[in-house]
């Protein structure tokens, strides 16, 4: 079975973007349940279908298949309500990628850096613009937030973060 072993974490500063590759995502989501998503997405000139299951501590089952873009297109007026956009800056720190996440659009302001790893256990660099441990907190994933954006939080959400 495919795994996503991944830690996500809220990002300071903006020394991660000195020789980052980025790529402009879309991304929408036919079904979004706490066991289950299923996702399109546009990444530049490419797109995907990708199915999740629930997480459990921070791993969780994922399928991921290219699909045309034309078809990503179409998808997304299926989508329930509430797309992604966001800039995703691809950063290597050692062994590691981070994929750092910029939203746009109803979720700008926040940036959050994601790390898949090969086990719960692997070791991997904290680099300095690392902010707090989010994984695990589900209004984080992308599909809450295209459900309860980053601009609805309170002041209160906000500085929690």
């Amino acid at each position: 079975m495919a795994r996503e072993i991944e830690k996500k974490f809220l990002v300071r500063g903006t020394n991660w973007q000195l020789n980052a590759k980025k790529t402009r995502i879309q991304q929408g989501y036919l079904c979004r349940t706490p066991y289950k998503t299923v996702r399109v997405r546009r990444a530049d000139s490419e797109a995907f279908l990708t199915i999740k299951g629930a997480t459990t501590g921070f791993s969780r089952a994922e399928f991921e298949y290219a699909i045309p873009v034309e078809d990503a297109t179409e998808l997304f007026a299926l989508c329930e309500p509430g797309l992604i956009d966001k800039t995703r800056y691809s950063v290597q720190v050692d062994a590691h990628t981070w994929d750092v996440d910029v939203f746009h659009g109803v979720n700008d302001g926040l940036i959050i850096a994601e790390i898949e790893l090969s086990s719960e256990t692997e070791a991997f660099t904290k680099p300095a613009w690392l902010g707090k441990d989010v994984t695990g907190d589900p209004k984080y994933y992308n599909a809450r937030l295209s459900q309860r954006p980053y601009s609805s939080w309170s002041v209160k959400e906000r500085e929690g973060a």
